[in-house]
């Protein structure tokens, strides 16, 4: 994993400006959730140059909402598989993990003993996952839209054009999270 962050060169400031622009936009996802009360929380990705979506949390997602102190997070998905152990080569991105929508890319445990997993949302090659969040998991919290990104995921090339036309623009986003504030009041 680059220090800098995800995409050519790190380029992470940039992330957020490209994310609503043209060619980027955001989606939700219902199947992220956690322990306790069964609330759902939602998972942001930002599409970038060269199809790349750089998955990170939500302004909406509970942790980022609620003042929590995140305890740990775990690339570890089961006794078999570790998101750490993704070990990807040449052009073709030899050896990436194949992710599905819903494929888990960590647990984040918060203070407080909630467990939130964190599910991919696309189907895709696991590029890489943001080791710097592991020795430092407040920027997760402080910076979530640049350097707390998640992991970068390589959509199909088939399925790129889908993927975007189901993302919102940042107007977009703000008008659901407005709605479903209200309709919550």
């Amino acid at each position: 994993a680059a220090a800098a962050g995800p995409g050519p060169g790190g380029g992470c400031a940039g992330v957020r400006g490209r994310l609503y622009r043209g060619g980027g936009g955001t989606r939700t996802h219902p199947h992220t959730q956690h322990g306790g009360g069964g609330r759902r929380g939602a998972v942001l990705h930002a599409l970038v140059q060269a199809r790349i979506c750089v998955i990170t949390l939500a302004e909406a997602h509970p942790l980022l909402q609620s003042g929590k102190t995140i305890k740990s997070i775990n690339y570890q998905i089961s006794a078999n598989c570790s998101r750490l152990q993704n070990k990807v080569s040449g052009k073709s991105k030899r050896g990436a993990q194949f992710l599905t929508e819903l494929a888990p890319l960590c647990r984040i445990s918060s203070s407080d003993g909630e467990e939130y997993t964190i599910y991919s949302c696309i189907r895709g090659r696991l590029i890489e996952v943001n080791e710097n969040i592991l020795s430092n998991p407040a920027i997760l919290q402080e910076k979530p839209s640049t350097e707390g990104y998640i992991a970068v995921v390589l959509p199909k090339f088939e399925e790129s054009k889908s993927i975007t036309q189901g993302l919102l623009t940042q107007k977009e986003y703000e008008e659901v999270l407005l709605k479903r504030l209200n309709s919550s009041s």
